[in-house]
């Protein structure tokens, strides 16, 4: 079993940054990728980043890039979502996520879920 906390969520202004955390427990994480996904009010949940967690492998979805970037901390079995610049339609609730194997950008694909962190970006 693995189980996931979020933290780091809040109100910030546009052009603001958040970090967001992901620890990890329950399993050696070696073998798993974790991804970062997003959902807004009334909107389907939508991938941000995933990541494996040997770091040789990172995909961000088009709209971060140049934004928000991934980091882990093996020590703390943590994964960060640093996010720069953010917008208003940044504004969501954001979930780490884990699976075995290969990261992917489908949801669904993977087995494990944070309860999620709430980021709200002012105009």
């Amino acid at each position: 079993q693995v189980h996931l906390v979020e933290s780091g969520g809040g109100l910030v202004q546009a052009g603001g940054s958040l970090r967001l955390s992901c620890a990890a427990s329950g399993r050696a994480f070696s073998s798993y990728s974790v991804g970062w996904f997003r959902q807004a009010p009334g909107k389907e949940r939508e991938f941000v980043v995933a990541y494996n967690w040997s770091g040789n492998w990172t995909y961000y979805a088009d709209f971060v890039k140049g934004r928000f970037t991934i980091s882990r901390d093996n020590a703390k079995n943590t994964v960060y979502l640093q996010m720069n610049s953010l917008k208003p339609e940044d504004t969501a609730v954001y979930y780490c996520a884990a699976r075995p194997g290969l990261p992917n950008n489908y949801a669904s694909h993977y087995d494990y879920w944070g309860q999620g962190t709430q980021v709200t970006v002012s105009s």
